[in-house]
């Protein structure tokens, strides 16, 4: 076990088990960070990754250190299909962990078997604390009776109370997933709070107005212009983003550009590309994750008409004003007027949101006021992996 001369060691581990490097999510940055803060740092995930095709694929077995300085030890799944598995549990993962030997575990994502091996081993080895994050909440689970009261309610609630009594804290990433916590699993509220997603400091300082005029030249934007950037996978979840596009029609207004990044489905691309316009409306296709920073920082407002994505703590982080569409649980992105929300499914609606932002300087001008204050600070990793770890 560690000693005073040794660093404190954190072990993460990815029960979802498809973790892939180089991505800009949450258990990429956590881990990061925490090794910036001196921490002896390892991930304990699957042998399953995402390719460049977006599709999981089975890698080797075994343990590497990669470009954060992170060991990744990649475990095998049990059984058949094992990547597609619900009740996934890892092999080895007791052995693991004791040849490990962390100070702090820190498990993402509540919904998995394997909590009781991870129960058993903190029950019978000294670890200084246990933190467990929940990324449910009734937009994306529990969506049928089966889900809500089966799975949920008894099958994963057992599992959360069982190792309740050894978890410091257990952390919902969005306010309606602190919510699910309590109210599906029926945790203590004393023990749970939110961890907010965020942004990479490291890709936020590297833009600069250089940034700006090399992306926004490279789309024929001037600097008169007012440039809306929105981004993610237009799917059935996602399909307000043509409301959006044909809201910028509507307005018939020259100075009001739209750039648009991601992919879109199958069935939804007829009308996208239709709504598309060379000079107003823009489509860039996918992007590499990091490069969405860039498209952010060049946009004077992001909006995000649809569901909720982790690009919307990203873009509180980088201070820019956002139009977002509401969800009970999910207004903590409002730091006080950096964001307007829309409330229905509409053309109208948008136009009537987007308006007054564009043609009123001054209600534009307070937002960007807002949205760069220090608040957007505690979306950054660097406060968030301190927090993920009960430093204040």
């Amino acid at each position: 076990m560690s000693n005073s001369t040794q660093k404190k060691k954190i072990v993460h581990i990815m029960l979802s088990g498809s973790y892939t490097d180089g991505w800009n999510y949450q258990d990429n940055l956590l881990t990061k960070y925490h090794v910036r803060l001196g921490y002896d740092v390892s991930i304990i995930t699957s042998n399953w990754q995402f390719g460049n095709d977006g599709k999981l694929k089975q890698v080797a077995e075994g343990t590497y250190i990669n470009i954060d300085s992170v060991k990744v030890i990649r475990l095998s799944i049990k059984g058949k299909n094992n990547s597609k598995r619900k009740f996934k549990r890892f092999k080895n993962l007791y052995k693991t962990l004791y040849i490990e030997e962390p100070d702090i575990i820190f498990v993402h994502n509540i919904n998995f078997i394997d909590l009781k091996i991870i129960r058993d081993y903190v029950k019978n080895n000294r670890t200084d604390a246990l933190f467990i994050d929940n990324h449910s909440d009734f937009s994306n689970s529990g969506k049928n009776w089966l889900s809500k009261n089966i799975l949920h309610k008894i099958v994963w609630r057992r599992y959360a109370k069982q190792i309740e009594p050894y978890v410091t804290k257990f952390y919902g990433v969005l306010p309606a997933r602190v919510k699910w916590l309590t109210d599906i699993y029926g945790l203590s509220k004393a023990r749970c709070d939110l961890l907010v997603l965020g942004a990479d400091d490291d890709c936020i300082n590297k833009l600069n107005n250089e940034t700006i005029r090399i992306y926004r030249s490279k789309f024929n934007i001037k600097d008169n212009d007012f440039l809306i950037v929105s981004g993610g996978k237009l799917d059935s979840s996602k399909t307000q983003i043509l409301l959006l596009m044909k809201a910028i029609k509507k307005l018939n207004n020259d100075k009001i550009k739209l750039i648009i990044f991601g992919s879109v489905d199958k069935e939804y691309k007829d009308e996208f590309y239709s709504l598309c316009c060379k000079d107003r409306i823009i489509y860039t296709g996918w992007i590499q994750p990091e490069e969405s920073y860039s498209f952010f920082y060049m946009a004077d407002l992001v909006a995000f008409p649809g569901r909720h994505s982790v690009f919307w703590e990203q873009v509180v982080a980088m201070g820019k004003p956002m139009i977002c569409k509401y969800w009970e649980g999910t207004t903590h992105i409002d730091l006080g007027g950096n964001v307007s929300f829309t409330y229905e499914d509409s053309v109208n609606e948008i136009i009537k949101v987007l308006e007054p932002i564009v043609e009123d300087n001054k209600k534009y001008e307070n937002m960007l006021c807002t949205a760069q204050s220090e608040k957007r600070k505690k979306f950054l990793y660097s406060e968030i992996a301190k927090k993920s770890i009960g430093i204040k």
